[in-house]
């Protein structure tokens, strides 16, 4: 049986985590604007590297996000009693699972069946 308390804890360890380095993205990024601004062309001097840059930090925050909404998810789900059981079914989802990953939302089984749908959808 999973020890949901020791599950808990490495979720706000992991939800700390995110938040911080979200904070120290968004403050690279800010720094990096100001950078630009300090051009005589303002923005709108972006080279290549800049640019792709950027890019690489929006997906890295998307990520971040992303992931900081999962946690933050099982979070409430704990708080209102509901931590390790399945979105869908309702079941409990099996304690090795929560242990690899304790922000899942779905069981094993239910879990599997969302992949295949998902995978057949794209292949039609």
């Amino acid at each position: 049986m999973a020890d949901y308390t020791q599950l808990y804890e490495r979720l706000k360890k992991e939800q700390a985590r995110l938040r911080s380095e979200l904070e120290q993205l968004k403050a690279e990024e800010k720094s990096a604007d100001e950078q630009r601004e300090g051009s005589p062309f303002g923005k709108r001097e972006e080279s290549a590297t800049e640019v792709f840059e950027r890019e690489k930090r929006l997906t890295l925050e998307k990520r971040l996000v992303s992931a900081l909404a999962e946690i933050e998810y099982a979070l409430r789900k704990y708080e209102a009693g509901t931590y390790g059981l399945c979105d869908s079914c309702g079941r409990p989802i099996e304690p090795a699972r929560l242990e690899a990953l304790p922000q899942a939302t779905l069981c094993l089984e239910c879990k599997t069946s969302q992949t295949k749908n998902a995978r057949g959808k794209l292949v039609r």
